[in-house]
């Protein structure tokens, strides 16, 4: 056991403490699987994070992420708020104004040249959400097929059954207590705001977190969603989207499309609020 530097910082909200909480460990080397999954738990937060030297040459750092009860092997707040954490304590990008993170999906590339960081959206598997899981959810949740646009299985390192509901107000609807698990796996929901509203969109994701029904602030599920959406024509500009509202958190992500590239790049604040040691 010795003393390692530990950051908490709060990801994807212009608000301290109303965005995504996340613990990071910062020198994590020497740590077992097992003691990573306990600090983890003990953290009882979404994810805690662990830094590490990379493996691949081109990288700058190794992520670990782990939620109270699994390692993931990629997640959104975890990017942006492991970054910020690395810049904070002094790491430099071999690349000015780029940092590479290896993950559990390789290499994951987060655009750091402004005050907003902002990961580029990693490949997302697209498939139709089977009619079995889509009776079941819309069953638990009382989700009228009228209100439905659009369904898919959407995979990029997590696994999301997802809906495209005809407005915001009807996702924020939802009663997130209805679901049980672990009958389902992770829910996203997104919805459009009126014309003139501050966010484009709603969304929500409805899987069990820290004791919570839903995610506050989901960077992984927000990429799925734009990869998505661009994949089937559905998105043509920036947007923001809002997210944590039914729990009363202040969620905004920002998703940037790249030029002629293809990349979406999402973003969002990261504020760090706790900057000390623990003994592990």
């Amino acid at each position: 056991m010795r003393k390692r530097r530990f950051i908490q910082c709060d990801v994807f909200s212009l608000v301290p403490t109303q965005g995504n909480g996340l613990a990071v460990i910062v020198d994590a080397e020497g740590l077992s699987d097992a003691q990573l999954q306990t600090f983890a738990a003990w953290t009882n937060l979404a994810e805690t994070t662990f830094l590490l030297p990379p493996s691949d040459s081109s990288a700058d750092y190794k992520l670990r992420i782990f939620t109270p009860t699994r390692e993931m092997l990629f997640a959104g707040h975890p990017t942006l708020g492991s970054c910020a954490a690395w810049l904070h304590v002094g790491g430099v990008p071999k690349q000015k104004g780029l940092v590479r993170q290896e993950c559990g999906i390789g290499i994951v590339d987060i655009d750091v040249s402004g005050s907003r960081f902002a990961f580029v959206a990693p490949p997302t598997k697209i498939e139709p959400l089977p009619e079995e899981i889509l009776l079941a959810i819309t069953g638990a949740l009382n989700i009228s097929s009228e209100s439905i646009l659009y369904t898919a299985l959407l995979d990029n390192g997590p696994v999301w059954s997802v809906f495209q509901l005809e407005s915001a107000d009807q996702v924020l609807s939802v009663d997130s207590s209805l679901v049980r698990w672990p009958e389902f796996k992770a829910i996203g929901l997104i919805g459009a705001h009126k014309d003139g509203d501050e966010c484009d969109y709603e969304v929500r994701m409805l899987a069990p977190s820290s004791g919570m029904s839903e995610d506050p602030i989901t960077g992984s599920l927000n990429a799925a969603l734009a990869q998505w959406m661009a994949a089937e024509g559905r998105l043509n500009r920036s947007i923001t989207i809002a997210q944590g509202t039914k729990i009363n958190r202040y969620g905004r992500v920002s998703v940037r499309t790249d030029g002629s590239d293809g990349k979406i790049l999402i973003g969002g604040d990261t504020h760090i609020l706790i900057d000390g040691h623990v003994s592990l």
